[in-house]
């Protein structure tokens, strides 16, 4: 286990990396992090702390490489001791998904990629999307990077094979409508038995792991059976899923005969900067790719494919059965070693030099190289919309970075005030904010605009940079309070000012600014125009999402205050679990039980108390 030992290097000596302070440093395997004033740096690990800082000590390259620069921010230097090179490997990943160091290689895109779940610890198994792969019995498929391939995948497999699709199996005198309109087995009804629905479990499986050729032949025999029994209307039904099956085949890009699942990795360098990209290889077909562009990062390539790996992967996010990797990346041993232990099996890496391998290994390198070509259109085109919007709105920045601000509340009641941050023409989505109004509980949208606007500006609070332009949801009112708000803190002269409303009848949109009588107005096909109103719909969008979240949150919880047995903390995880009241009112005694601290007895008392209420006891 790694040992509480941090030691701060400005204790022994005038340089972060004195000599002195390398005396002390152990000779041992752990984790180190360069720590500016108040932020963590860089995190490393070493298999030996002391020679690994000395390089750092002595380090001779350019003065304006990124480490170099990184080395003249760094005032401290703290060490943690591990008992094992892996438990450092571990560690350091940990810390640097916690602190994300400005000088790491931090993977931007983290979001996890929807999978297809058959749930086959049910008794009868369904087809789910989620993004989250557990240990828990059932049989996870993707990622799908792409939602219109997943969704094709989809309505293959329910239109072949009606399985259920209600959360839980309930005993019907009558099935549902879905069974009616052959969307369903109806096994809560007893249309089906165990092992018919099985079979169809189990080609839904294959078709999933890449089998697709064998559910063909077994239904072009089931086809035949049935036209020489002249059951003629279930021959057509068979005709009718074969041709869906190949429609859907051919638009699938197989470039592998085998059924191992892999990941294909691709590096390219320009410049200082490093493109990554990865594709996802399932069942000998290409499911999707996910890229991730490092502008200037601190390492080798097998540095930097390692430190990539270890981010990537995680405990929701489970590494395949096989790699391959561009080159042999850094501690390659350590890093397959904590991937086989997330995976719960083997996971080999392979650097391929010949064979079919090296075509996958081609693809994945056009994909980082496009990463360059997709950054400078982008910029350009940034480039043209930001002399346009300096030029149309005659500002005094290029609006590199934008803010908007939108109010949502109903008749002054959970009243939230939404900040959405656009840079270079992109959504940053981890710079969102969310102010929940403190002052106000009455309608009153220019004393809770003001609020926000404080919180936002306030000099003595810890501020990210300010804003090159802000936009505000609202006219010439909205605007004034917004105009106080940054004169009163001395900005009304370094942040542009810029309002967007919608006028009453069909005079479309209009922009105001201080001291500016009249509108400015724009064509409605303006680009001008439809990126600031794309990026007031998003705060809306932001604003509203949460408020809704409030308000479900509040009626659960006064809905719940009549339930016997169940105090605040219940109803938090309760609300924790179900999300909304209607679906408490929808669990199984199972599902109740299955809560924390909710226990058998109790279970079964809530759901009656919910069965009550549902029937209008």
């Amino acid at each position: 286990m790694p040992t509480s030992n941090h030691r701060d290097a400005t204790s022994k000596g005038d340089s972060p990396l004195s000599t002195d302070f390398l005396k002390t440093a152990s000779t041992g395997p752990g984790v180190y992090q360069m720590l500016g004033k108040q932020e963590v740096l860089y995190v490393g690990k070493a298999r030996n702390l002391r020679k690994r800082l000395a390089q750092y000590a002595h380090y001779a390259g350019p003065e304006y490489s990124k480490t170099a620069v990184m080395l003249r921010h760094v005032r401290r230097v703290e060490t943690i001791l591990t008992s094992t090179e892996k438990e450092a490997l571990i560690l350091e990943s940990s810390l640097i998904k916690k602190h994300r160091p400005k000088y790491n290689v931090i993977l931007r895109d983290d979001k996890n990629y929807p999978l297809i779940m058959v749930t086959m610890s049910e008794e009868w198994p369904r087809i789910r999307v989620t993004r989250r792969r557990l240990k828990d019995g059932n049989k996870y498929y993707g990622p799908y990077a792409s939602s219109t391939s997943m969704r094709a995948t989809l309505k293959l497999l329910y239109s072949l094979f009606p399985l259920r699709r209600c959360r839980t199996v309930r005993e019907r005198p009558r099935p549902c409508l879905n069974y009616q309109m052959g969307r369903c087995l109806a096994p809560c009804a007893g249309k089906v038995n165990h092992n018919d629905y099985m079979v169809n479990v189990h080609d839904v499986l294959r078709i999933l792991e890449g089998n697709s050729s064998q559910v063909m032949e077994t239904l072009q025999q089931k086809m035949q059976q049935a036209s020489q029994e002249l059951q003629f209307e279930k021959a057509a039904l068979y005709r009718d899923q074969i041709q869906a099956l190949e429609k859907t085949l051919e638009h699938q890009s197989v470039v592998a005969s085998h059924h191992i699942d892999q990941d294909v990795f691709g590096l390219h360098r320009k410049d200082a900067a490093v493109g990554v990209a990865i594709l996802f290889i399932r069942g000998g077909i290409i499911t999707g790719a996910q890229s991730f562009f490092l502008p200037d990062p601190i390492g080798d390539d097998a540095a930097l494919l390692a430190e990539t790996i270890l981010q990537y992967y995680s405990p929701q996010r489970i590494p395949p059965k096989e790699m391959l990797l561009p080159t042999h990346i850094e501690d390659q041993e350590l890093v397959q070693e904590h991937l086989t232990e997330l995976r719960g099996s083997a996971v080999s890496m392979h650097v391929p030099q010949k064979g079919k391998r090296i075509r996958l290994m081609k693809m994945a390198l056009r994909n980082a190289r496009q990463l360059f070509s997709d950054k400078e259109k982008k910029a350009k085109s940034w480039q043209t919309l930001a002399t346009e919007l300096r030029k149309k709105l005659q500002l005094m920045n290029i609006p590199n970075t934008i803010e908007c601000l939108d109010i949502s509340n109903l008749l002054g009641k959970q009243a939230v005030g939404s900040l959405v941050r656009y840079v270079e023409g992109e959504k940053m989505p981890r710079e969102y904010r969310h102010y929940r109004i403190k002052r106000q509980d009455t309608p009153d949208d220019y004393a809770m605009m003001q609020e926000v606007l404080e919180r936002r500006f306030d000099p003595s609070k810890k501020q990210q940079s300010y804003p090159d332009m802000l936009l505000i949801d609202g006219g010439k009112g909205q605007l004034g309070v917004a105009r106080a708000v940054l004169d009163h803190y001395d900005l009304i002269h370094r942040v542009d000012l810029v309002s967007i409303a919608k006028e009453k009848q069909d005079e479309g949109e209009k922009l105001f600014k201080p001291a500016r009588k009249n509108p400015i107005l724009l064509p409605a096909n303006s680009p001008v125009l439809l990126y600031l109103m794309r990026i007031r719909d998003e705060s809306h969008r932001f604003g509203i999402t949460f408020h809704r979240k409030l308000r479900n949150a509040n009626t659960l919880h006064s809905q719940m205050d009549n339930l016997v047995g169940i105090g605040e903390k219940r109803k938090k995880l309760l609300l924790k679990t179900f999300g909304s009241y209607k679906r408490l009112k929808e669990a199984t005694i199972e599902d109740l039980q299955a809560v924390s601290g909710i226990g058998p007895q109790l279970a079964k008392t809530l759901f009656e108390q919910l069965q009550e209420v549902s029937s209008g006891k």
